[in-house]
């Protein structure tokens, strides 16, 4: 693969075959370090950017080891490391291998998740890295370790955007009552009819669906790594959706509010529709 794909799409530990690492400029020969589109944290950008690498990059035919940094062309403050092992075979071909990286290796983690999950953030990003890296029952054990923990914080944050969608005291109670229900299986049964649309994925309870991956133990026979890395890759989409739907929730009545309450406040006849000119003649 190219360079750059290397560095952008290669987890750790992955050994690879370069097929352009030598450019060559007025018949000097040198290492390319090719610009890479990553996900940048800054405030300033929030999304995807180009990165410059800010480091020389010298050929070796024996195996050398390597640390490229690269640095945001748009905010300039928000770095990637790579640790790289490589050399030189025939010109322009070398092999190399990523052995790691900061931040660490795979899709951005959205904010809203993080805050749903809240103190095991943690935790969450050890089971990101063991999933990208294929190793299921560690992923696996990680975001069900995430989940039974933080079940309360998913339960609080449902209610409160049924709260925010009208709900009734009665409902109200119903989720103050499974927040502080200890088993996982019935505070799920408790609040199972009063989950709000907009929180349904493809119409399933999204507290259900967790609760149905997390069920079975990792002794379980059919538990193989590769059955766990689905499980928990599942675990992982269905948890980022529920913190996206319900910031969406949130924030679409957010501005409603603020809008009836930017009218409310405009004085009565103040807007005034304009009459009819009558242009017939006097």
């Amino acid at each position: 693969m190219s360079f750059k794909a290397f560095l952008e799409q290669t987890p750790p530990d992955t050994t690879v075959t370069i097929i352009d690492f030598i450019a060559v400029n007025q018949g000097s020969q040198y290492l390319e370090t090719p610009d890479l589109l990553l996900h940048c944290e800054s405030e300033q950008c929030a999304g995807s950017r180009m990165f410059k690498c800010r480091d020389s990059f010298y050929i070796h035919t024996e195996w050398t080891e390597k640390f490229l940094t690269y640095v945001c062309r748009n905010c300039g403050t928000r770095l990637y490391r790579f640790a790289l092992l490589y050399q030189i075979n025939s010109l322009p071909i070398g092999t190399a291998m990523k052995f790691g990286q900061i931040p660490s290796f795979g899709p951005h983690t959205p904010s809203g998740l993080i805050r749903l999950i809240e103190t095991d953030r943690e935790l969450f990003l050890q089971g990101r890295r063991a999933e990208n890296r294929g190793m299921g029952i560690g992923a696996f054990a990680y975001y069900r370790r995430v989940v039974e923990n933080q079940r309360n914080q998913i339960i609080a944050k449902i209610a409160k955007v049924a709260k925010t969608l009208g709900s009734t005291p009665e409902i109200d109670q119903v989720f103050t009552a499974a927040i502080n229900e200890t088993l996982f299986t019935k505070s799920v049964e408790m609040v199972e009819s009063f989950i709000p649309q907009a929180l349904l994925i493809n119409g399933e309870n999204p507290l259900k669906l967790l609760h149905s991956a997390l069920s079975k133990g990792l002794h379980n026979p059919e538990m193989t790594d590769a059955h766990c890395l689905r499980l928990a890759q599942s675990i992982r989409v269905v948890l980022t959706e529920l913190a996206d739907r319900s910031a969406a929730a949130l924030k679409e009545d957010r501005e409603l509010q603020q809008a009836l309450n930017t009218l409310k406040a405009v004085p009565r006849g103040s807007l005034l529709i304009p009459h009819a000119i009558d242009t017939s003649s006097s």
